[in-house]
């Protein structure tokens, strides 16, 4: 397995793969086991790559098995979601700080292929990715669906990232939850 940063020709693998388990277009036999819900056109997986070096990869030889992407609030700001959260950073504090724009980002979403699931590749495509971004910012921040109770268990249980608080958005429930960049992912120390 390899795990690298994304290059611009990996955006046809990164978008079939978020067409598969996107919660528009996933399956119903898949649904359970988790899904994505923030779309990405091919224009937004360009810029993420470009602006913020912010997509990091696992795979498998040639094949894309899954992606994670990092970013700061500033590349996120066109989304109404990413805009209520930013303008929730001031009443936040996690790791003793109150949150900003300047020393947290936002991190996913991850999507990794059914077939991979449950091995080694979550813990080392979140590890890193956060290597990535631990220079620049020594929060990470992302948020849940209530309805994706398979992330919550994968984020929290296996990677260790811990809730915040609980927000409301557009009549969906979302946990918030925190991570310190400068620790390795427990299971990989």
């Amino acid at each position: 397995m390899i795990y690298r940063n994304a290059e611009f020709k990996d955006i046809p693998l990164i978008s079939e793969l978020q067409k598969k388990y996107h919660v528009l277009t996933i399956s119903d036999e898949d649904k359970p086991n988790g899904f994505v819900t923030t779309l990405f056109t091919e224009e937004q997986f360009a810029e993420l790559i470009e602006k913020e070096n912010g997509v990091a990869l696992a795979c498998d030889g040639d094949k894309v098995i899954g992606y994670a992407m990092a970013a700061s609030w500033d590349y996120w700001s066109k989304w109404p979601l990413f805009q209520h959260m930013i303008k929730d950073l001031p009443s936040t504090e996690y790791l003793g700080q109150i949150l900003t724009t300047e020393n947290s980002y936002q991190y996913g979403p991850i999507c990794i292929d059914k077939d991979y699931r449950g091995t080694e590749v979550l813990p080392r495509l979140f590890d890193f990715s956060r290597e990535q971004m631990m220079d620049r910012y020594p929060i990470l921040i992302t948020f849940i669906n209530h309805i994706n109770p398979r992330s919550y268990e994968a984020h929290t249980r296996k990677l260790g990232l811990e809730v915040i608080k609980n927000f409301v958005f557009n009549n969906n429930n979302y946990y918030e939850l925190g991570y310190d960049t400068s620790v390795r992912v427990k299971s990989l120390v």
